[in-house]
């Protein structure tokens, strides 16, 4: 008996088990007709040359298993999206997840405190109704509160700033890492709270300031037409003694600004106490007599000064504060407004006509929010910072701050702001 006749009669015995004979008649029929079919291929390919491999054709079904195949476990997906075997998930440490409560608290407070601000805006809007006193009482209430929290910033940052060395250098004793590590997390907690306030305050700021503009839009129907013709005059004009001399003569608003400044901008009894009178009409001071107490426009530093070199072959025609972005610009004193808007390498402008012939120049915020034939307050809020400097002049590479420049002026000639300045 050959090597298939055995092979099948092994294969008949071992199934004879399983399955009937029905079955098992057809199964030896397929290994007959298998083997032979495969005698008369090899005889073929053997006179053939062997073709190349060929690449499976992905549209054409897969060849049926054999009798020897069927049972046999199939092969495991390696796609790594399906399998399904379980992975540890990456450790979370106790930091991280501090970290991510301090946030969602903050995140919530910050959600409560919006909410608070909103009603207490309707509620001192209410209150302030069309009286111009309360308007500007707390105009300068509230801009010296926002003035006095970027105070805080900027030394908590200074503090956090001299911490951060200490811990460089403490890096080897543990124990004083431990004691920096606190007072840093407790400054930090801190300038949480003093941002959040700043947040609040401005906030109110500024529906106050859209109170005061939409009252004296009232009064002064015509005032986005005048700020207009302001703007494109000052074109005409190279020199801010030309720019003064034009905004008084040729835009109406400004000239009854000035002709007001000049009758009533020096009152003869001055007295400091009327600084504290929120509905005046005319300064409470004349200039002249107002050294020594007027305060810098912005919280800075003085950069550059009255009469220093201002780096192009000249001198500084009046000084430059670097402040912080997006800081609060408030009036050093009383005084009429004559110019409110750009005007060429100075950024945006604003000019005081404070009686007396004098004039204070504030040049380099992004955003001036009073208009032109506006009596202004000391400490009004009357503009913002930017995030850059905005004058050309003292665009410097050592100055990544924004800066504001503050110029005095007697009768068209600058003259040194020293001696008004309070000496804190």
């Amino acid at each position: 008996m050959n090597s298939i006749g055995t092979h099948f009669l092994k294969e008949t015995k071992l199934l004879a088990i399983v399955y009937p004979a029905a079955v098992l008649l057809a199964m030896a029929s397929a290994i007959v007709s298998e083997n032979t079919s495969l005698k008369i291929v090899a005889s073929e390919r053997s006179s053939v040359p062997a073709p190349p491999p060929s690449v499976p054709d992905p549209l054409v079904s897969p060849p049926q298993q054999t009798i020897y195949e069927l049972g046999k476990p199939e092969a495991k997906d390696s796609d790594p999206l399906l399998d399904t075997t379980p992975r540890s998930s990456p450790a979370v440490s106790s930091n991280d997840i501090k970290q991510r409560q301090r946030e969602l608290e903050v995140a919530r407070i910050e959600q409560n405190n919006a909410e608070v601000t909103r009603q207490k805006i309707k509620t001192l809007l209410a209150a302030i109704g069309e009286n111009r006193a309360k308007l500007n009482r707390q105009l300068i209430d509230i801009a010296a509160q926002v003035r006095s929290v970027e105070t805080n910033l900027t030394d908590t940052e200074g503090r956090l700033s001299v911490l951060d060395a200490h811990v460089r250098v403490a890096s080897t004793d543990p124990g004083e890492l431990i004691v920096l590590r606190k007072s840093i997390a407790a400054e930090h907690d801190y300038l949480i709270t003093e941002r959040e306030k700043l947040k609040i305050d401005q906030a109110q700021l500024e529906a106050l300031v859209e109170q005061r503009r939409r009252n004296l839009a009232e009064v002064q129907k015509n005032l986005e037409v005048e700020g207009a013709r302001a703007i494109e005059l000052a074109k005409q004009v190279d020199s801010l003694h030309d720019l003064i001399s034009k905004m008084e003569r040729d835009v109406k608003t400004s000239a009854t600004a000035a002709a007001t400044a000049n009758q009533q901008g020096t009152p003869a009894s001055g007295n400091p106490v009327q600084l504290e009178n929120p509905n005046r009409t005319k300064p409470a001071l004349a200039f002249e007599s107002a050294k020594g107490l007027l305060a810098f426009p912005v919280n800075g530093t003085k950069i550059r000064d009255f009469g220093s070199s201002d780096s192009a072959g000249g001198v500084e025609k009046g000084i430059s504060l670097a402040a912080r972005s997006g800081a609060q610009v408030t009036t050093p004193c009383d005084g009429w407004v004559v110019y409110a808007g750009p005007f060429r390498s100075y950024g945006q402008l604003l000019i005081l006509n404070t009686g007396g012939g004098y004039h204070v120049l504030i040049a380099g915020m992004e955003r001036i929010s009073v208009n032109i034939g506006q009596f202004v307050l000391t400490g009004e809020p009357v503009a913002t910072m930017g995030t850059t400097s905005q004058v050309a002049s003292i665009l410097a590479p050592n100055v990544s701050q924004p800066v504001l420049y503050v110029e005095f002026r007697k009768d068209g000639t600058p003259i040194d702001p020293s001696p008004w300045w309070t000496p804190s």
